[in-house]
């Protein structure tokens, strides 16, 4: 052959890149699959959700298109229920059917939580660092000093699920940022023991607590407060528990055009390389017969 390129190498290449263009297809798709939401049950309309109880102090708010509700089982009591102004939702000050349920199904949206993997190890502390979606797991505790930051990446069903194997716990004036499409409806916290948030700190997300939750002086969450087995304590807090909204339009930060991740452009490059392989071989035959 004139090329110098004999056709015995030239189909080993043409097969190694096709072979190439399999694996990138396969990785792409795997890289790309996305978690599945927890599935809420009923706690969904619940804000607050106790198992041994309600105690308040201060002018606390609850709202939320999901639902405000107001509740512990299997011990109904709710200390300070007259400083709290629930909007969209019922507080309930002894233990109701409907509140027995949604214990039910916090045990099963927490276990939920707790088995979902492939899982992303992470150290105690999150503060300072720009997560995307994903599993994220502690074999301990876990920490918030300053801010940490949720990026959806232009996808409103971005699933953020963070696993803690003891306490959580968020330092004063933390906050929990979401940018890119991110939403709190999205972000599970799955917790091992107790979780306590710092003074006037800023939280996003449902958070699952095997025994109790503190949330001191003016802390606000955008979210849900969920204690499977112990107490739910309030102190002039503001709660939001929102339902999903709408598909969020893509943003356009630092000149990134939207979903130009590298896994976007895998497939597409792949399928190229692939195609002009092909056509290369086909090529080289044709020529082979003259």
């Amino acid at each position: 052959m004139a090329s110098g390129i004999s056709f015995n190498k030239f189909s080993k290449f043409a097969v190694g890149i096709a072979a190439l263009t399999v694996v990138s297809m396969t990785l792409a798709t795997s890289a790309s699959a996305a978690q599945p939401k927890v599935n809420l049950g009923t706690t969904a309309s619940y804000a607050v959700l106790a198992g041994a109880g309600i105690t308040n102090t201060g002018a606390t708010t609850v709202s939320g298109t999901a639902g405000g509700d107001m509740g512990s089982s299997p011990t109904g009591s709710f200390t300070g229920a007259a400083d709290v102004t629930v909007t969209n939702g019922t507080k309930y000050e002894a233990v109701d059917p409907k509140t027995d349920g949604a214990k039910d199904d916090l045990v099963t949206a927490y276990n939920d939580a707790a088995g979902r993997t492939p899982v992303n190890s992470v150290g105690v502390e999150l503060g300072g660092q720009t997560l995307t979606e994903g599993v994220y797991n502690s074999g301990s505790e876990l920490g918030i000093t300053g801010t940490l930051t949720l990026d959806g990446q232009n996808n409103p069903d971005a699933v953020f699920i963070f696993q803690a194997g003891s306490t959580l716990i968020t330092a004063s004036s933390s906050s929990v940022n979401l940018i890119n499409g991110a939403q709190p409806c999205n972000v599970y916290w799955q917790v091992g023991s107790s979780a306590t948030f710092g003074t006037a700190s800023s939280f996003v997300g449902h958070v699952f607590a095997l025994t109790s939750i503190t949330a001191t002086t003016g802390a606000t969450f955008r979210g849900q407060l969920l204690a499977r087995n112990g107490a739910v304590t309030l102190d002039t807090n503001t709660i939001v528990n929102d339902a999903c909204a709408g598909a969020v339009p893509p943003t356009d930060e630092g000149g990134e055009l939207p979903n130009t991740d590298a896994v976007d452009w895998i497939i597409p490059v792949s399928v190229g390389a692939g195609l002009l392989a092909i056509g290369a071989t086909v090529l080289v035959l044709r020529r082979k017969r003259r």
